[in-house]
């Protein structure tokens, strides 16, 4: 059975590279009837946000991606937090200890703080000198018995390559000489992220692991403690990086778009998701919808592109508008009301919601889109000339003295009605549409641009604030 694991650190809100990877990694287990499974790498603490750990229950649970095992659903590979696995972490890595593939480091901060700075003098790569590997076990038991402090690092050769296969990239060779002897058990007993990562893989049985092509570099470390255990190495899918422009990727320490921050903008969870799925993968066919169940049957992994994708907000703004426009006429109904509190009580609010859905781009316009039926905008008359209506200050001030006795002698303000009694007016007079509907359009709204044409405007305010407005244009183009 496939197995995969979406497994975040809570450093803060979840990034657009965060969420793709949970993405990916949810619908290779999906397709294949696999598990989906969450566990929170938090071994970090100088990192660690409050408050973090529920933001990345709330995102995976509000984008449909719920895991099968993780912290709050339980499963027979807990815990499911490496924080309270932390008495697992100490064995394997004494283990490794005795086997000639890990050693005690005692080095002091001042000590590995030189390497660096000499390092850098002389234009090379820092790497640690191995000065503790030949410690004597009685050197080593000294040390601990005065209680100096110790790290367990990493003890990797200098001979000869070490090899590994990714997915995307094939099989990948490193000169051992090139890799670090990296930490993989602090002083306080805490695992680094590596060494826990590879430690949890196996325990939880993880048989695919996506995770940022930013790790590739890390592989071959990861390679040799799978090969020091003996333990089956997992599929790995190094996926390429998500960029906000030619140059600059992605990135949550930089304050880059979260999912959240999306969220709050207006756009649609399902538009996100169906968006961040196409940055990197490409379906066989020419689809760019896709829902979630439809990804699950449409994704492979072995389509992921090598190349990077840039981050592009106006094909996220145009696919989350065209979301809005084919939700359910009830479903973006109860989303709207949110907004509609201040409107006053004659305007039919299910009709507004109608008549605005198709003309959003995100959720967060309504407002803006409907503010003048709250109020009328302070406008300047020059919003009635149009060169394309022909209409002109006086011509407005014509059409709406006329049209007001229409307004004022009905009072059947049916979108049905009012289109009549327009019509007729219009066809009396001989003249072009929006020559008549340009002036009265802007009377109602003190916009260029509205929800509605004058019909629909007049119908949503009624007719005692129709006719008041249309009687302070013909005032103001006085």
């Amino acid at each position: 059975m496939i197995r995969t694991r979406f497994a975040p650190s809570p450093t803060g809100y979840m990034h657009i590279g965060n969420l793709r990877t949970a993405l990916y990694t949810y619908l290779i287990a999906k397709k294949d009837n696999g598990k989906f499974i969450l566990r929170i790498e938090d071994t970090d603490k100088e990192r660690f946000v409050d408050g973090a750990v529920n933001i990345i229950f709330d995102v995976l649970k509000n984008t449909g991606l719920n895991y099968d095992e993780g912290p709050n659903v339980g499963g027979n590979f807990g815990p499911y937090i490496q924080s309270e696995r932390k008495h697992l972490y100490e064995k394997y890595a004494e283990e490794l200890v005795k086997n000639g593939h890990a050693y005690y480091c005692f080095c002091s901060d001042e000590r590995l703080s030189k390497l660096r700075k000499d390092a850098n003098k002389n234009n090379i790569v820092y790497k640690y000198d191995k000065h503790c590997l030949n410690l004597t076990k009685e050197q080593i038991e000294e040390k601990i018995q005065n209680n100096e402090p110790y790290v367990i690092r990493q003890n990797n050769p200098l001979e000869g390559s070490t090899t590994f296969n990714d997915i995307l990239y094939g099989e990948i060779s490193v000169p051992n000489f090139e890799l670090e002897d990296m930490i993989l058990l602090k002083t306080d007993k805490m695992p680094t992220y590596n060494f826990a990562n590879v430690i949890d893989d196996h325990l939880m049985q993880i048989t695919h692991i996506v995770r940022g092509k930013e790790y590739l570099s890390s592989a071959p470390k990861y390679q040799r403690l799978y090969e020091a255990f003996s333990w089956e190495v997992p599929t790995y899918i190094h996926c390429p990086h998500i960029m906000k422009n030619e140059t600059e990727k992605l990135s949550k320490r930089n304050g880059d778009a979260s999912y959240n921050d999306l969220i709050e903008k207006g756009y649609l969870s399902e538009a996100i998701i169906n968006y961040i799925a196409l940055l990197g993968w490409s379906p066989d066919s020419n689809e760019e919808f896709f829902t979630l169940e439809e990804l699950i049957k449409n994704f492979d992994y072995k389509n992921i592109s090598k190349s990077s994708s840039i981050f592009d907000i106006k094909k996220l703004t145009w696919m989350n508008s065209e979301y809005i426009k084919k939700m359910d006429k009830k479903k973006f109904h109860s989303i709207a009301l949110k907004n509609y509190d201040k409107i006053p009580n004659q305007i039919d609010k299910t009709m507004l919601s109608e008549m605005i859905q198709s003309r959003l781009e995100t959720l967060n316009q309504i407002p803006e889109i409907i503010n003048f039926l709250i109020s009328l905008p302070e406008y300047d008359i020059s919003i009635f000339e149009h060169k394309k209506m022909k209409t002109t200050i006086q011509s407005s001030k014509m059409i709406l003295e006329e049209t007001f006795p229409l307004f004022s002698n009905t009072n059947d303000y049916s979108i049905e009605n009012l289109n009549s009694v327009i019509s007729s007016y219009i066809n009396e007079k001989s003249y072009k549409n929006g020559f008549v509907l340009w002036p009265i359009r802007c009377a109602l709204s003190g916009k260029t641009s509205s929800p509605g044409g004058a019909s629909e405007l007049s119908y949503l305010l009624q007719k005692e604030e129709t006719l008041k407005r249309i009687s302070k244009a013909i005032e103001k183009l006085s």
